[in-house]
């Protein structure tokens, strides 16, 4: 027979060999990439902690190994690597000697999505996103914002909400559709209800208290035209920007000269579109939603920017994905124009050569937002009425991975930058 002690030799040689660890890659290797993320959120919600391995095969996610967690990967599609500690001790090395980084998450984020009562899931991307990684979310509106519900969610995401007060400026070609109508007539209501005098009143009350939100600590993420809508409504205050068929009166003559851009989150020194008929806001957009379409969609890609993984580790995570050129895709608000951003907001995204910007990120106060330009990754020239996307034939789209990054950087905690 063999002694105690070679009995215990083998023990610890069979644990140093056997999976101590489960990597879920992030590469081409990964079988549904918007699914990782979800599971990767559900391990967080059983209090445990993951590693986000950024840059390291696409942005991998490194677990303490559990039974339980293999069967719910395998349960979700999601592709797994069982390692050892040694294997482990190896990851971790390359890694410090290359432009990656080791960043905990720690707690899985409480999260909200902004989105008006009745609201089909398919009209808006990271709804989708949401759904389908299973990841939890609570819808709020307009009544739970301005009862200062936001703080007790740690990441909110705006629906394409027009914070402006215009609908949309959809006037010129539904303003005779029945769910126009309706829609306007409802959210009048509300602005009623909630003792505003108009609409654009209203929706200025919620837009500032967002922003009150992201100051204080919390995560902004905004897609297609809300991103410049909020900034519009914050920056027009202190005036009227609204035709007669919007609100009733006419717009402020000397609106131009009441512009604060300092109230703004990302951008400045944009020029305002007040025709009811025109269908965009402000010259931020990029293409202009109301000029006609000249890009090849085949041949519509944009950049992510690469940043330095160990002393710009935010930027790096809100990055992570398996390729570095994305599929382009438009919406209401499309890009943004690079000479209307704020210096102090980091570029994450464009078409090379151009000035057109997809996907930016900033700060402000305590907190940061991120704002993604265009409808849906999965559907190029998404339209009122069209069918939803079926994510389930897009689960490893780059477009989408971009969302979902945003939904796991709360959980991730703050690094010390290195000296």
């Amino acid at each position: 027979m063999l002694k105690k002690s070679v009995y215990i030799f083998l023990i610890f040689f069979l644990k140093s060999i056997y999976a101590q660890y489960m990597l879920i890659p992030m590469d081409l290797n990964q079988t549904n990439h918007l699914k990782a993320y979800g599971v990767t959120y559900w391990i967080l919600k059983q209090d445990v902690t993951a590693e986000w391995l950024l840059n390291y095969r696409g942005g991998s996610f490194l677990i303490t190994y559990s039974e339980l967690f293999e069967n719910e990967c395998r349960l979700r599609g999601v592709y797994i690597e069982k390692l050892s500690g040694a294997m482990v001790s190896q990851v971790y090395a390359e890694i410090e000697n290359k432009n990656m980084e080791r960043i905990l998450l720690e707690k899985a984020p409480k999260i909200a999505v902004y989105s008006p009562p009745g609201f089909q899931p398919w009209d808006d991307a990271v709804t989708l996103a949401l759904m389908y990684a299973e990841i939890e979310y609570d819808i709020v509106y307009d009544r739970e914002v301005l009862s200062d519900r936001l703080d007790e969610y740690d990441w909110l995401h705006l629906h394409h909400e027009d914070f402006t007060g215009q609908y949309g400026k959809f006037w010129g070609a539904f303003r005779h559709e029945t769910w126009y109508i309706k829609q306007q007539a409802e959210t009048e209501k509300l602005a009623g209800e909630l003792g505003f005098s108009k609409v654009s009143k209203e929706k200025g009350a919620v837009a500032r208290v967002i922003q009150d939100y992201v100051s204080k600590g919390g995560f902004l993420f905004a897609m297609c035209s809300a991103t410049d809508a909020l900034d519009i409504a914050l920056s027009a205050e202190s005036t009227d920007i609204c035709d007669a068929v919007f609100d009733y009166d006419p717009i402020d003559p000397s609106f131009e000269s009441k512009i604060d851009f300092n109230k703004c989150f990302a951008f400045e020194n944009f020029k305002l579109i007040t025709n009811p008929a025109v269908y965009e806001f402000s010259d931020i957009d990029t293409p202009p939603s109301n000029m006609p379409r000249l890009r090849d969609p085949d041949t519509d890609y944009f950049t992510l920017f690469e940043f330095s993984a160990k002393y710009d580790p935010v930027p790096t995570m809100l990055t992570q994905n398996h390729v570095n050129i994305v599929k382009g895709f438009m919406g209401q608000t499309t890009m943004f124009r690079e000479d209307l951003i704020k210096e102090s907001v980091t570029i994450m995204g464009k078409i090379e050569g151009t000035n057109e910007v997809k996907y930016i990120h900033g700060n402000l106060g305590k907190g940061t937002f991120t704002f993604y330009g265009g409808h849906d990754p999965e559907d190029y020239t998404h339209r009122v009425g069209d069918p939803p996307t079926e994510l389930e034939l897009h689960k490893n789209s780059p477009g989408y991975r971009l969302i979902l990054n945003n939904i796991l950087f709360p959980a991730a905690r703050k690094k010390k930058l290195k000296t």
